[in-house]
């Protein structure tokens, strides 16, 4: 069980973000759910992430999400590349970090690091 019920990431443009983001966490099963104002929320059945059109600067982020397999990692980094993220670390495991941490980085349109993980449990 998360302790965070939900967070909202700044970004510079909200439709450009909303599109990145509809693509690239369709292939860990979340999926955008609504747009209020400048603002847009994406989860499974609840706004558990959301993207604020904010005026910058604002500082790069780093957030993490859960991957149910390793494919899904590899999904998501492959899937966010194609959208236009840049990589800021392939799929692969992270021992630093835990025996079965399986991971992948991106970094958004706006410099925000993105990441799909699955913990091995």
């Amino acid at each position: 069980m998360s302790i965070i019920d939900h967070v909202n990431l700044p970004v510079s443009d909200l439709d450009r973000s909303r599109r990145f983001y509809e693509i690239v966490l369709e292939p860990l099963g979340y999926r955008f759910l609504m747009q209020d104002g400048q603002a847009a929320g994406f989860g499974i059945e609840d706004w558990n992430f959301g993207i604020v059109e904010t005026r910058a600067p604002f500082p790069a982020m780093h957030i993490a999400f859960k991957a149910a397999t390793p494919e899904q990692v590899q999904r998501f980094y492959e899937i966010a590349l194609q959208a236009g993220a840049r990589s800021n670390g392939a799929p692969g495991l992270r021992p630093q970090y835990d025996s079965a941490y399986f991971a992948a980085f991106v970094l958004d349109p706006d410099g925000h690091n993105i990441e799909a993980v699955y913990r091995g449990r």
